[in-house]
């Protein structure tokens, strides 16, 4: 049995579009699974979502915990809908029914390049504003006083939110009145999507997605924020990912140029779906008829090289 520089190079090339890596990617983060776009580490994924949403260890008892980052600080993912396309996540320094934060909040922002955006159904309400200072309030003349002070965020339209919230055992414990509430939805975050507290002269907020059909009752709401995102411009999910996806390979990423990859769970990772991986280990399931007959012609190469 003997080879050539030639017939060594030839082999490669033809093995090379079904063995690119031997990366495993996850399919799970905590209780969590993992799709695309998203993944559990590096070349698992989408890249473009990879920098912000990452799995993490967070004890010693190896517990994971899918975490969402922005400039503003790290962020639980509490729930994926990737019918609907859209990612929740918690903020443990906003206040709810159950827990008033009694630390200074910075708010919450997405970083304006992030492939994010706010869904529709979700609200935000400032709490604790200065009406003497904070610029979400003006004067309706008069002579001045508070009284006159109008809130320039949103209105609460037919549901009382303000009212609903300050009834909430954990957030009347801070002994301030309603009007220094103000509903702010997301659409008024601006180009950057950043509510700086510190400039709005607030020192905390509550954020919801769902009333859970319960609008009267605030204990019984979704707190969280609602992020929506994209596969792209077009918002097309990736033909190559969703034939990875049909033959049970993993969606993912290689090189400089972030070339797709299908990740396998046979190890052997390929260019365009793990039927190939599936078919080597001869296993019970089986190839497409054009894999099977590419899979014999490769086989048969190898055998007319290497003899």
């Amino acid at each position: 049995m003997t080879t050539t520089p030639t017939s060594s190079l030839l082999l490669l090339l033809l093995l090379l579009p079904f063995i690119v890596s031997s990366q495993t990617c996850r399919r799970t983060c905590g209780k969590l699974p993992l799709k695309f776009p998203f993944g559990g580490g590096p070349g698992c994924g989408d890249p473009r979502f990879q920098q912000y949403v990452t799995c993490n260890t967070i004890d010693d008892h190896g517990q994971e915990q899918l975490t969402l980052t922005t400039h503003t600080g790290c962020y639980q993912v509490t729930a994926i809908d990737y019918v609907n396309q859209v990612l929740y996540i918690s903020d443990p320094s906003m206040s709810t029914c159950s827990c008033i934060n009694t630390q200074p909040s910075k708010g919450f922002g997405l970083d304006s390049d992030a492939p994010f955006s706010f869904h529709d159904e979700t609200v935000f309400a400032l709490l604790d504003c200065s009406l003497s200072s904070s610029p979400i309030y003006h004067s309706d003349g008069g002579n001045g006083s508070d009284q006159y002070k109008v809130p320039l965020c949103d209105n609460q339209g037919t549901v009382p939110i303000c009212s609903f919230l300050y009834s909430c055992r954990a957030i009347s414990t801070i002994n301030l009145p309603i009007s220094t509430c103000c509903v702010y939805t997301p659409v008024d975050l601006g180009p950057a999507y950043d509510m700086d507290l510190e400039k709005l002269k607030c020192s905390s907020y509550s954020a919801f997605y769902s009333f859970n059909g319960r609008q009267s009752d605030p204990d019984s709401w979704k707190y969280g924020m609602a992020l929506k995102y994209k596969f792209s411009v077009y918002n097309e999910y990736p033909r190559t990912c969703a034939e990875c996806e049909k033959s049970y390979g993993v969606c993912g990423y290689t090189g400089p140029y972030n070339s797709f990859i299908c990740n396998c769970a046979s190890g052997i990772n390929s260019t365009s779906d793990c039927y190939f991986g599936q078919n080597y280990n001869f296993g019970s399931r089986l190839l497409h008829p054009w894999k099977t007959g590419a899979v014999l012609l490769v086989w048969l190469l190898v055998w007319v090289l290497w003899t």
